[in-house]
């Protein structure tokens, strides 16, 4: 059974997921980039596609021909996959169904998209047998309200109502009722040693809690957060937990979430904005990704220099609403 790197001898999937719209070009960066940072990776890049079905208004694979073939340039495999449970209601749901059409028992990285890897990624000691998942979250999830349940009565029914222990699934580090003393990941990358096991599980959480929650969720908004209220689950019910120091490279040295370009470039480093700068240069990807207008604006129009020049990265604001409200005021927000 597959498990740490040395074991895999650093062979893994990496899957992200790619659609019509930005995510198409979204993974051509992902692809550049990894082909970049890591030209010695060993394993297999999968670009999961949705297919066209009852669960969405409009055929949702990749509809650039550029895209495509400059991601088969890269190495990446395109792999179509069936919604059943989300579709265009809840998009986010790709993550978890993409993972159904995978091959049993093999190690698989997910990243979300607007990803960059920006370190040799194959040299990762990941510990395929203990999932994890990122920390690189606000306290977005629960909502509490005046007089309803707080974090520890809604988590705890979530832990009850799936069998699930909780109280080992705390850091008693963090003061009680405080977002962090729970386990609560961004479900920006995760990982785990069989796709097919990972995703039933994953799927069979989140329908349940989507369909059929507990009472002390009544109040609670569950779009977009629904991924990120189930995972946890997911992952404690596989042994696994918070990311250790050997993960200390993702959402670091090695990766990097990028989530919008106008936050890219407000709050990354020299490093990740050189990396972006060079991947999109060679006219192969230039030609392909300046279709996408966030990217055609910011990388090759100057936007991103100005929205650069907003912040002093040493002194960020604490939360990324007050990012985003700056650049909303420049006229330097785009998605």
């Amino acid at each position: 059974m597959a498990g740490t790197r040395a074991e895999t001898g650093g062979r893994f999937d990496i899957v992200i997921v790619g659609q019509a719209g930005r995510l198409q070009y979204e993974a051509v960066l992902f692809a550049a980039s990894l082909r970049a940072s890591d030209p010695g990776f060993a394993g297999r890049l999968i670009v999961a596609e949705p297919q066209p079905g009852p669960l969405w208004p409009t055929d949702p694979r990749m509809d650039d021909p550029g895209a495509r073939a400059v991601l088969g340039e890269f190495g990446a495999e395109i792999l179509g996959f069936e919604n059943r449970a989300f579709g265009a209601a809840y998009p986010q749901g790709n993550k978890i169904e993409a993972l159904l059409a995978l091959e049993p028992n093999r190690p698989f990285v997910f990243f979300d998209t607007d990803t960059l890897i920006a370190g040799p990624l194959s040299q990762v000691a990941f510990d395929f047998d203990r999932p994890s998942a990122s920390m690189r979250r606000e306290g977005s999830w629960p909502v509490i309200e005046p007089y309803g349940p707080g974090h520890s009565a809604i988590w705890k029914a979530l832990y009850d109502r799936f069998g699930l222990d909780f109280e080992s699934s705390l850091d008693p580090g963090q003061p009680d009722e405080y977002w962090q003393r729970y386990l609560y990941f961004n479900a920006g990358w995760f990982f785990h040693r069989c796709p097919i096991a990972f995703g039933q599980r994953f799927l069979d959480i989140a329908t349940a809690i989507r369909d059929d929650p507990p009472p002390e969720l009544v109040c609670q908004p569950l779009d977009p957060w629904l991924d990120q209220v189930a995972l946890p689950l997911v992952i404690h019910g596989f042994g696994g937990g918070r990311p250790g120091p050997e993960l200390a490279g993702l959402d670091g040295e090695m990766t990097c979430h990028w989530r919008t370009l106008p936050l890219l470039y407000a709050r990354e480093s020299d490093r990740v904005v050189d990396l972006l700068e060079r991947i999109c240069a060679p006219n192969k990807v230039k030609k392909v990704v300046k279709a996408h207008e966030p990217i055609r604006r910011f990388v090759y129009q100057g936007k991103g220099a100005r929205a650069r020049a907003l912040f002093d990265r040493t002194a960020l604001p604490r939360r990324e609403q007050a990012i985003r409200s700056i650049l909303k005021r420049h006229n330097l927000w785009m998605r």
